[in-house]
């Protein structure tokens, strides 16, 4: 078998644990995404802090990006990854603790913990490109998103089975779904510590090392590095931006629909129709980024945001349909922008130090998701909720005079393409 093969073979095999634990680990983000504000809110009494779980989780993810990115670094992906998902467990467990003896400061801290899962579930799309050439990276982190989307659709129906079994059991119903994302998130990290070997990472890292020893220019002589620092710089600021336009509208929308009487099957519904528009998309997402460029994708992505914005700054308060299209849209514009700049990331990035920079990119989006989320309660309680959604809709739409000065002169390059001598990197 040629190195060729085995590398198509491990990636194969790679993509295939990564869909197991996505569905997994989705199930346990969607849980604690759709109930996390009403358990706070309920247990603190105030309107003005049910951003916080939010803001809490993560920041939690924030402080576990840049460990699981360091770790995976170090040691590789499984390792990494395994740990993440581990922690994640703890700390919905502790979660669920705290709802039972209504202790506060342990519902906090184990928010912060809680987190780890959700940096974990994003850190594993960077796994999925670690073995395929820069023409194909768009796909491969696609097909690993796509996979959270059976666990995070199934997740938010289950508020009422959850919630019901947690009462049996003398719990407060909404710690039900965090029972459940303890659970998935345990049973994540055991399925990547058991079955991703070889690992995707350290592999990638020896067939490159092996190529370059030989002098044989092929597939992965792009995956060196010829990365462009401004590339780099928008990759990260689109994923930020992204990043805390849907946090802060999605963490408020249970809470504006419970005070406009919606029960739980209603929020849970609307927020599985966002969960299923930020990861479904994923595969034809993945191909636009192959075909087209990061760039185009990313401005598709503010635009969408921005109806997405726009749309539930109009919508009645009593209309679920079209509150589930307006958190529609903001999921979609989160997938677009999501995919285009994971592969900008990847792209602008050498494998000698991808993991520990795809880490720090991801703490920055993280800090930014908890800035949206701890932000979002206070601007809903000082003015409204289409107020929030308008906002998030104009800072979305400042992407697209960014993408325009960073432009770099010429034609853009197709994904992959080789690279002139000297050049400042592939342009997209």
């Amino acid at each position: 078998m040629t190195s060729a093969d085995e590398r198509e073979t491990l990636y194969r095999r790679t993509i295939r644990v990564l869909i197991v634990t996505q569905v997994l680990s989705g199930a346990g983000l969607a849980a604690g995404v759709t109930v996390g504000a009403l358990l706070a809110e309920d247990m603190l009494g105030s309107t003005g802090s049910a951003g916080l779980p939010a803001a809490l989780f993560t920041l939690g993810s924030a402080g576990a990006a840049i460990l699981v990115g360091r770790l995976s670094q170090a040691s590789g992906r499984r390792p990494g990854l395994a740990a993440g998902y581990a922690v994640g467990a703890v700390g919905g467990g502790g979660v669920v603790l705290a709802a039972t003896i209504d202790s506060v400061p342990l519902l906090f801290a184990s928010l912060l913990l809680y987190g780890s899962g959700t940096a974990t579930n994003l850190q594993a799309r960077y796994a999925g490109a670690d073995l395929v050439e820069p023409a194909r990276r768009g796909r491969a982190i696609s097909t690993v998103l796509v996979a959270t989307t059976a666990g995070a659709v199934l997740g938010p129906n289950l508020v009422g089975a959850t919630g019901s079994i947690a009462e049996e059991v003398g719990i407060r119903a909404l710690a039900g779904p965090f029972m459940l994302a303890t659970i998935a998130y345990g049973l994540g990290a055991i399925v990547v510590l058991v079955l991703l070997r070889p690992d995707p990472l350290l592999a990638a890292r020896a067939w490159t090392h092996a190529a370059e020893r030989e002098a044989t220019p092929g597939a992965l002589a792009t995956d060196a590095g010829r990365g462009s620092r401004r590339d780099l710089r928008l990759a990260a600021v689109a994923l930020v931006i992204t990043q805390i336009v849907m946090v802060a509208v999605m963490t408020m929308t249970p809470i504006y629909m419970r005070d406009h009487d919606h029960g739980l099957a209603a929020t849970g519904m609307v927020i599985s129709v966002h969960i299923a528009a930020m990861f479904l998309p994923s595969p034809i997402t993945g191909i636009l980024v192959d075909r087209f460029g990061r760039r185009p994708v990313i401005a598709v992505g503010g635009v969408t945001l921005l109806a997405a914005g726009l749309l539930g700054a109009v919508v009645p308060a009593d209309s679920t349909p079209l509150l589930a299209v307006s958190l529609g849209l903001l999921g979609l514009g989160w997938n677009f922008g999501l995919i285009a700049g994971t592969a900008l990331v990847t792209d602008a990035t050498p494998l000698a130090r991808r993991a520990s920079t795809q880490g720090s990119v991801d703490l920055a989006v993280a800090l930014a998701g908890a800035t949206g989320g701890i932000s979002s309660g206070f601007v809903v309680a000082t003015t409204s909720y289409p107020a929030l959604s308008l906002a998030g809709g104009a800072l979305a739409l400042a992407m697209l005079p960014l993408l325009l000065a960073t432009r770099e002169p010429g034609p853009p390059a197709r994904p992959g393409a080789p690279v002139p001598a000297g050049g400042p990197g592939t342009r997209h």
